[in-house]
Formats: structure tokens, C-alpha cells, sequence
């Protein structure tokens, strides 16, 4: 101990001594009772008392308790474009991304509106390279539907033939309209149909989202033969519990969540809500580019000869949409 402590522990036995020597022990008449404590305020009490961590509200469970047999449902179209008129693409359907910033990918080429066509029944984008060096070398166009043709749940088909060379990456996708859950990848991505050049006749689709996405996307692929020479139908059957890829009718890959996690969340299904469709040629980057560019094969395209988009009846009621497809302007 030190002398500080010595020193009050001296003093105190004083004062117990003097206050024994006070406390009759001669008989006198004995002490008043004092009165009970106060109780303190229950605040006072409380506070000095550990607060309880709060309990965590579980995220809502996803893509779970929809009964229908996919067999036997039905469709009715609510949305396309045949492409039957030439000119500009029909403003009322499609809008543009614009810009050359590389799209997160690194891509090379410049999006504008100029790359576009519509001819002898087809959309037409072609990439082309523009000038032999500069930021703007390369030019192409992505066409959006975002406002115009936005939809939650149905059958999506574009019918499409590909560029071909080293370097190009045309791709049919789908993006949320308002992302919900947040920005990518946490709100989702629909990739329809991926084709990079360096891969010729190898088709892939894919999903991003929250639990997996870039290269731990889940997805699929598989050869389709002469998908540069030939015009190739490209789905998904988007439903409330899985997304069903297919080329010319037949599956290339299948997303249920229930694969991946017992109890899905919006981390693994946030495809719940509103998705726009978007077409577009890109030109190198992370994928495209992965094995280099070839310029000699520009100008190259991509040509369409519709999209069409079909909901069920039996899925809209089924999801609180209604039992009737929103007619087609």
C-alpha cells in the first residue's frame, strides 16, 4: 500500500472509534429508525443498466410460395417492335445511351445515335472505327427501352444475328428501371445473350446481382452454329422464382435462387421489379477485348428483326399485377 492509503484508513478508524464511544451502549434509549431510501427514478436505475442490442429484422425471403405449372401457362403479347418501317428507330419504343467513357468494362467505343438504322425490316447497329487514333476512335450505338417498355415478369425474344471479329461484344440485356435495392449490382442484370469475338459461335447468358456477379455471375453458355451468318432467337422466361434462358427454344441455362440459398433474399432474386431492355454493340474491353482488338473486321453489326415481350395472365394475377396483360400500343 502507499502512504496515502495508510493515512485514510487511520482516519477512518478515528471516527469509528469516537462514534462507538457516542453510541450508548449505557442503556439509553435507542436510536430512531431512519426512514426507508428514496427509490430512485426508474430512468436513474435503468441507466446505469446495459441497454439490450436491438433485434435484427430478417431480410424478406424472396422467390417463395408461387404455385403455377409453367407447362400450361399462357401468354399474351404486350409489347414489340417488327422493325417495319425505315428510318430511326421508333422513338416511342427506343431511347439512347450516349457517351465513350468505357462502360465500366473498359470498353473503346463511343455510343451515339448515329449508329443506327432501320432497313428492309431490320434494326441495324453497326460498330465502326471512325478515325485512327483518338478517344473517339471507335463509334457504335446501345439502344434503350427504359421508360418506354419496362416490365416486371414475362417472355422476352429478340431474334438477332451477331457481329463477327475479334473484339466485338454484342450483347441483348436487361436493366433495373429504378434499382430498388441499390446500385449495381444489388438491384440486378438480365444478360439475355453475350457474344464475344475472340469465342465465335458460343452463346452466354448470364445474371448479376448482390450474393454473385462479374466473373462469379451465375449463368450459362453453349456453341450455336452460325450465329454470324444466321438469325438466332434469343429468351428468357422471366417468373417470380427463376429466369429460363433459351436459344432458338431451346434452355441454355436456368436461375433459381433455391440452388444457391435456402432462405433467398433480394441479395440472390431482386428481380422483382421493373427491367428495360437495352441492345447494343461494344468494341474491346475487359471481355470483348481480352485476347486484343481487330479493327480490319469493322465496320461490323448487329441485326435484328424483332423484339417481342409477353406476359402471362396467370403470373400477373398470381403476383397482385392483375389478370390482364396491359395491351399493346
Amino acid at each position: 500500500m502507499n502512504g496515502r492509503i495508510c493515512t485514510r484508513l487511520l482516519a477512518g478508524a478515528i471516527v469509528l472509534g469516537l462514534l462507538a464511544g457516542c453510541g450508548g451502549t449505557t442503556g439509553g434509549p435507542a436510536p430512531e429508525t431512519s426512514p426507508a431510501p428514496t427509490a430512485a427514478p426508474s430512468s436513474a436505475i435503468s441507466s446505469n443498466i446495459p441497454e439490450e442490442a436491438p433485434t435484427m429484422t430478417p431480410e424478406p425471403e424472396k422467390a417463395t410460395g408461387f404455385e403455377y405449372d409453367r407447362e400450361t401457362l399462357t401468354y399474351e403479347l404486350v409489347w414489340s417492335d417488327e422493325f417495319d418501317t425505315d428510318g430511326a428507330p421508333d422513338p416511342e419504343k427506343w431511347g439512347y445511351d450516349r457517351g465513350g467513357n468505357g462502360w465500366g468494362n473498359h470498353e473503346l467505343q463511343y455510343y451515339s445515335s448515329e449508329n443506327v438504322t432501320v432497313a428492309d425490316g431490320k434494326l441495324i447497329i453497326e460498330l465502326r472505327q471512325e478515325a485512327e487514333e483518338g478517344p473517339q476512335q471507335y463509334t457504335s450505338a446501345r439502344l434503350v427501352s427504359r421508360n418506354k417498355g419496362d416490365w416486371t415478369y414475362g417472355k422476352i425474344e429478340v431474334r438477332a444475328k451477331l457481329p463477327a471479329g475479334r473484339g466485338t461484344w454484342p450483347a441483348i440485356w436487361m436493366m433495373p428501371t429504378r434499382s430498388v435495392y441499390g446500385s449495381w449490382p444489388l438491384s440486378g442484370e438480365i444478360d439475355i445473350m453475350e457474344h464475344v469475338g475472340f469465342d465465335p459461335e458460343v452463346i452466354h447468358a448470364t445474371v448479376h446481382n448482390g450474393a454473385y456477379h462479374g466473373g462469379d455471375g451465375k449463368g450459362d453458355s453453349r456453341p450455336v452454329e452460325g450465329v454470324c451468318e444466321d438469325f438466332h432467337t434469343y429468351a428468357v422466361e422471366w417468373l417470380p422464382d427463376r429466369l429460363c434462358f433459351s436459344v432458338d427454344g431451346e434452355a441454355l441455362f436456368e436461375y433459381d435462387p433455391h440452388a444457391y440459398a435456402q432462405r433467398p433474399t433480394a441479395q440472390e432474386w431482386p428481380y422483382d421489379q421493373d427491367f428495360y431492355l437495352i441492345l447494343n454493340v461494344a468494341f474491346g474491353g475487359d471481355w470483348g477485348g481480352a485476347q486484343g482488338v481487330d479493327p480490319a473486321c469493322l465496320p461490323a453489326r448487329m441485326e435484328v428483326e424483332y423484339v417481342r415481350v409477353y406476359q402471362s395472365p396467370e403470373i400477373r394475377a398470381l403476383t397482385g399485377q392483375g389478370t390482364d396483360a396491359p395491351a399493346q400500343e
